[in-house]
């Protein structure tokens, strides 16, 4: 199945620049050690100058938002901002008790969504990952396993992960993702030239609800809601979805409301895969 890539999408393979903080540490240990070599007495300030190095990067991998370790999408490009779109991103399914009723949802209301899915979710429900690309939404990456530990793996690791998700995921849907995000959103300095190297560009959110732990919708609602402009990305959980008073599923409740607001407000759920295609 042919399709193109969007626009700004690295091709796989393509040479990898270090993001200006990484080069800048790169430079730094040589530095540092060299200055001990040359003058002994200088071991105490060198050992605080990487101390202090490798906690900016632990910090930037903790921040899901950064782009301090590589690029990375926190916000829809400037044509999608003119084109009042905004793009809805379903993380960790799909989850058979509850991924069917959000594609009802989203039919209903004729918006688009993004579902970042779990490889080996993907593979346990097949059917119901290609029902996602069928009725118009995108699949894209989410890692294979989801593991909790997945910011402290190596370059193997992530290799590992990512490269096993694309198989499973192409392999199911006809297409190959293109935006990958990872578990919780957390990562370190080696996970950017693995995307490189697959071709994947990593993105994040403007805004999220925390719906997988919030069990109050209106909450939920609030902090998707508040602020909402063009060029937001939104996410939202059909997997490890947290149960409303009701016993809902957080999502089943905050979307129709969501959408209903997104229409309000003159904006367009679309996919990243449209956002990006068209910038």
């Amino acid at each position: 199945m042919h399709r193109s890539r969007p626009a700004q999408q690295p091709a796989p393979g393509a040479g990898w620049r270090p993001a200006p903080l990484l080069a800048a540490s790169v430079i730094l240990h040589p530095l540092a050690l060299g200055a001990v070599f040359v003058q002994p007495t200088l071991w105490p300030w060198s050992l605080v100058l990487l101390a202090a190095d490798h906690l900016v990067l632990a910090g930037a991998g903790l921040w899901p938002r950064s782009k301090l370790l590589g690029p990375n999408h926190t916000r829809l490009p400037h044509t999608a901002v003119a084109r009042r779109e905004v793009a809805l991103t379903i993380d960790d399914g799909p989850d058979p008790q509850v991924t069917p009723a959000v594609l009802d949802v989203l039919d209903a209301h004729n918006a688009k969504a993004t579902f970042f899915c779990i490889g080996e979710r993907a593979g346990a429900h097949p059917d119901l990952c290609r029902d996602i690309v069928r009725r118009g939404h995108a699949v894209e990456n989410h890692s294979h396993h989801h593991r909790h530990s997945f910011s402290l793996s190596g370059p193997g690791g992530f290799v590992r992960e990512l490269e096993t998700a694309q198989a499973t995921l192409a392999g199911i849907t006809g297409q190959a993702p293109t935006f990958f995000r990872a578990p919780a959103g957390l990562r370190n300095p080696f996970l950017d030239p693995v995307l490189s190297r697959l071709g994947l560009q990593l993105a994040s959110w403007t805004r999220r609800g925390f719906d997988t732990r919030e069990r109050d919708p209106m909450k939920v609602l609030h902090r998707l809601r508040y602020g909402m402009r063009a060029g937001d990305i939104l996410l939202l959980h059909d997997g490890h979805a947290a149960r409303t008073a009701s016993g809902q599923p957080a999502i089943l409740e905050v979307l129709p409301v969501l959408l209903d607001s997104i229409a309000s407000a003159g904006l367009r759920p679309v996919t990243l895969r449209q956002a990006f295609s068209c910038a």
